[in-house]
């Protein structure tokens, strides 16, 4: 499995427009972290970015299973950039 990084933005007041989704997006993510699929993820504390690390076989899965998000789908995340990672440390 290769790694794969993430980093994207939020919409503007998402803090309050994630609440209707919240449950189900983290309950996705604690899924995909016990699958060995997501290694971390999180937003920037100024909250307008978006920051993860995913191990799959392929970078279009990690875009695949980004775009299947709630948060995706509802506009929360508004753009989302994956590149390959190299872990040195």
């Amino acid at each position: 499995m290769d790694k794969f990084v993430l980093w994207g933005t939020y919409c503007e007041n998402a803090l309050e427009k994630r609440t209707p989704f919240r449950e189900e997006h983290l309950d996705r993510l604690g899924k995909l972290k016990h699958e060995g699929t997501l290694v971390t993820l999180g937003p920037t504390k100024c909250s307008s970015y978006v920051f993860g690390i995913f191990e799959a076989s392929t970078i279009d899965r990690v875009r695949e299973i980004l775009e299947e998000d709630i948060y995706w789908k509802e506009g929360i995340w508004t753009s989302l950039e994956v590149y390959p990672w190299v872990q040195a440390f």
